[in-house]
């Protein structure tokens, strides 16, 4: 069961450059351990139930939303917008200009999904930084985990699959679906962008089970738009990651805990990932859950929780 709601004690937004303001909240206890959440899209901006994850009275919680989603700007749902700024080393930049600017010495990583990526990195550059770590639907942004979601899936999903191939030019159909979409997403017409993302988010829904948080359909337009721009711009350029690098480096998370929650039915462990990050991180447990995807549920909602609470001091 997740915390009473709280609200934010301390909040603002953070200058890292390249005309970027990152919003950043802090709740919890203000003397309390501190921890960073790192939500997953990328794009999908931070939301009041991950303030929920760890007991108030003991936690000291950072909140963030990444370059171009939530309420930090520019914002990449504009009509018009420059993603050259937008990689994985600004956003682990961003990551220690806040830990500085917060007066933080080390904090536990909490991150999902492409959250479960950055914390990874983040952590194999800055272990000295980083308490413990807790995961979930975990990603380590190899190229196969792209494929799989891009194209491998469209075995499982034949028709929603057909539709969302469709949705780039016929010429680049049999090529980086991810990239072509990309292109769409950034033509200034708006007729173009839309329907791209559209056509992107109805994909996501299709291949990922129903969450407690909703289909993506369900949100504004300006969302869809931001979250399917920047999901294939770092698609599109591999993370800005050597191809298996978060695994091969993992050896630097030797004295880090840490505990890895996995839905049994995430389809992304058809390419092995927790499996083979738990190989190579000792300090790391696997918690897999049962009758749960990558969405999550209650099961991994407790477990969540449960591995904040074995950290707490």
């Amino acid at each position: 069961m997740l915390y009473p709601e709280i609200e934010p004690y301390d909040y603002g937004m953070l200058d890292v450059g390249d005309g970027h303001h990152v919003y950043w909240e802090v709740c919890g206890n203000p003397d309390g351990k501190p921890a960073v959440v790192l939500h997953g899209g990328p794009g999908a901006g931070c939301t009041p139930n991950s303030r929920r994850y760890f007991d108030p009275a003991a936690y000291r919680v950072v909140l963030l939303d990444q370059r171009g989603c939530g309420r930090s700007t520019p914002h990449a749902g504009a009509p018009v917008v420059d993603l050259s700024a937008n990689t994985t080393d600004h956003l682990i930049g961003d990551l220690e200009l806040l830990r500085e600017r917060l007066g933080v010495d080390r904090w536990l990583l909490f991150g999902a999904s492409w959250g479960a990526v950055l914390g990874l990195v983040y952590a194999e550059r800055f272990p000295h930084r980083v308490s413990e770590i807790v995961l979930a639907g975990v990603a380590t942004g190899r190229q196969v985990e792209v494929d799989l979601l891009t194209r491998g899936l469209g075995h499982v999903f034949p028709q929603a699959w057909a539709r969302f191939r469709d949705g780039v030019p016929a010429h680049r159909r049999d090529g980086d679906l991810a990239a072509a979409y990309l292109e769409l997403l950034l033509d200034p017409d708006p007729a173009v962008h839309r329907e791209a993302a559209d056509d992107w988010c109805t994909w996501e829904d299709a291949m990922l089970p129903q969450t407690p948080n909703g289909l993506m359909s369900d949100y504004s337009p300006e969302y869809r738009l931001a979250f399917a721009r920047l999901v294939t711009h770092y698609w599109a350029h591999g993370s800005w990651l050597a191809d298996g690098v978060v695994l091969a480096q993992a050896h630097k998370l030797a004295d880090i805990p840490g505990v890895v929650v996995q839905g049994e039915l995430d389809l992304g462990n058809l390419v092995g990932t927790p499996w083979l990050l738990e190989r190579v991180w000792p300090e790391g447990e696997l918690v897999l859950i049962r009758e749960i995807a990558h969405g999550g549920g209650p099961g991994m909602t407790e477990a969540r929780v449960a591995a904040t609470d074995r950290f707490r001091p």
